[in-house]
């Protein structure tokens, strides 16, 4: 069963358009929304493991130019 997260993400000021395109561009999220509130962003990243989830969100998406903060929350699925 494949680890999915949401990733919540704040931008600074005019650089929306950019870190999603960005985003859009990585293996692995399966969707990126502008929405409002407190952040900014969220996308959704489906990877093998919770290790490739952390990979995916440490050494792609931090390294985004306008990329301020993210929150990573990771789906429990229950059996």
């Amino acid at each position: 069963m494949a680890a999915k997260a949401f990733i919540l993400i704040e931008t600074t000021v005019g650089k929306n358009k950019e870190v999603v395109a960005a985003l859009r561009q990585l293996q692995g999220v399966k969707s990126v929304d502008t929405v409002t509130g407190p952040y900014d962003i969220i996308a959704i990243a489906e990877r093998e493991t919770l290790n490739d989830i952390g990979d995916l969100v440490t050494g792609k998406i931090h390294p985004i130019a306008g990329i301020s903060r993210t929150v990573t929350c990771l789906a429990i699925w229950a059996d």
